[in-house]
């Protein structure tokens, strides 16, 4: 884990699903330290949906998760190696009806994750990376 000098945060991680908890635990940390109990919860929701399409989209790879805070908020940032954009899932209402509960297809039921991030974030967008990959990124005001 590296932390800068301002308190910035930037740590490799290995696309698991236990990367997850791990990067909710660095971020409460560090934004509890900053004293933004105001977004905390926000922050953590956006983390683990950006943390868990990395993951899934280069399982077993390194991600990167950043952090950081300037006079407008917090920054929201993870990496992963792929070049391919992440895709929003069309929006619908569903219905009960919609949802397949069985133990095969409970994951089906997810695609909201980055429509989750758009109404969280005052600002959210992809960012290529020269050295390869992208960056996925998140800022929220406090």
């Amino acid at each position: 884990m590296i932390t800068t000098a301002t308190g910035d945060l930037l740590m490799p991680l290995m696309g698991t699903p236990s990367a997850v908890g791990l990067a909710r635990t660095l971020v409460d940390a560090r934004i509890r330290n900053w004293s933004y109990f105001h977004i905390l919860d926000n922050a953590l929701l956006v983390v683990s949906e950006l943390v868990t399409n990395a993951a899934r989209q280069t399982p077993h790879k390194e991600i990167r998760l950043q952090l950081s805070r300037d006079e407008h908020g917090i920054v929201i940032a993870v990496w992963d190696s792929d070049y391919a954009l992440p895709q929003a899932k069309p929006t619908k209402e569903l219905t009960l009806e919609d949802l397949d509960l069985s133990d095969e297809a409970f994951d089906d039921n997810g695609g909201w994750g980055l429509h989750i991030v758009q109404a969280l974030s005052a600002k959210c967008g992809v960012t290529g990376d020269p050295a390869g990959g992208k960056w996925i990124w998140s800022r929220i005001h406090p």
